[in-house]
């Protein structure tokens, strides 16, 4: 007689050759993955998504604090900072702390539901956070190299460049939970996120696979590059017109700096994942270690750490206001920034 099979066998996806044919046996509901990876090399990620979920949690909600504490940090320009405060707690309360809780277990312990549950809300956060750096560096290239003339950044264009984000991140997010891809375990079992792996089923996997990869990842990711390439022009443009200006030709080479280390961030949370996309798409069929999958889910976690050190701790006001909310004291005055270095060498540039 043919045993019944639970009903969430399809949530799962295990393309490592086994020397077993009950699948469902190794379902990463219900028996610890020990097959994927020894004990140790679980108790290290354990610890990783531990410190992921302490110093996003905490830096990113030490952001928010310090807005509303602070008057000045209530500028417009810093409401899309706080947005992304925002969506990085998004991955480190509902992502990182729950890959940390089932890695202590060796595998996804809150079932297909909570793999759903934390699958959206990681995703989510993540999106929100990609998108919310292409604002930035529209937002950059707005009032810097004024393309549209003397452009003045309001509360109405805030307002806009923290509504689009989450709009473009439910658009991208919310098509797993009804039918289009899925979310399932990935990597090490331990978390959730697209169905990357299977291929023509009923979840067209491969479409939406493509759907992320061009307007999650190579739309944001043309934004950002044009963006900050005609930032660095202007600049450069600007200290040549001041060359004997040995302040605007280190405010230049700072900022050449800070945009390289930016775009170097976002490839690096998300290059991993787009490339591992489009290997999939390009050899569907294949066998392939699914443990490899761990490494862009992650970076893209890590990203609630960096990205806040990339674009809020490099702002002179932010560390100041940080400072003082913990240790009582804010730092120098005349501490170099690299926000103001920008509006110097911009001040100088050349009209549109």
């Amino acid at each position: 007689m043919r045993k019944e099979q639970p009903e969430f066998q399809e949530d799962f996806h295990i393309p490592i050759p086994l020397d077993t044919n009950n699948i469902t046996a190794l379902s990463p509901f219900l028996v610890p993955q020990v097959h994927l990876g020894n004990h140790g090399v679980y108790m290290v990620m354990t610890v990783f998504m531990f410190f992921l979920f302490v110093a996003g949690t905490g830096i990113n909600t030490l952001t928010i604090a310090c807005t509303v504490q602070f008057k000045k940090l209530r500028s417009h320009f810093n409401y899309i900072l706080v947005n992304l405060a925002i969506s990085n707690l998004f991955v480190s309360v509902f992502g990182s702390s729950v890959a940390f809780y089932c890695f202590w277990h060796k595998y996804f312990i809150f079932g297909p539901l909570g793999c759903k549950i934390e699958g959206f809300a990681s995703t989510l956060g993540g999106m929100v956070s990609l998108w919310s750096l292409a604002v930035v560096a529209v937002e950059r290239w707005l009032v810097i190299c004024k393309p549209l003339g003397n452009f003045t950044f309001k509360t109405t264009h805030a307002i806009i460049g923290c509504i689009l984000p989450w709009c473009g991140a439910l658009a991208a997010s919310l098509p797993p939970l009804f039918g289009w891809s899925r979310y399932i375990p990935e990597g090490l079992q331990c978390s959730c996120g697209p169905d990357w792996y299977t291929t023509g089923n009923k979840y067209n996997n491969e479409s939406y696979v493509m759907f992320l990869f061009c307007f999650c990842f190579a739309v944001p990711l043309t934004c950002i590059v044009f963006c900050y390439g005609q930032l660095l022009l202007t600049l450069k443009s600007a200290a040549k017109a001041q060359a004997d200006s040995a302040s605007t030709q280190k405010a230049e080479r700072e900022v050449t700096k800070m945009v390289v280390v930016m775009v170097f961030g976002f490839l690096l949370c998300w290059g991993p994942y787009a490339s591992f996309s489009l290997w999939m798409i390009s050899h569907r069929g294949e066998v392939f270690d699914l443990r490899l999958a761990t490494i862009p889910s992650c970076l893209s976690k890590a990203s609630s750490v960096y990205n806040p050190v990339i674009y809020v701790l490099m702002n002179k006001q932010f560390r100041s206001c940080m400072m003082k909310m913990v240790c009582g004291k804010s730092i120098e005055e005349d501490e170099s920034s690299t926000s103001s270095q920008v509006t110097q060498v911009s001040s100088v540039a050349p009209e549109k």
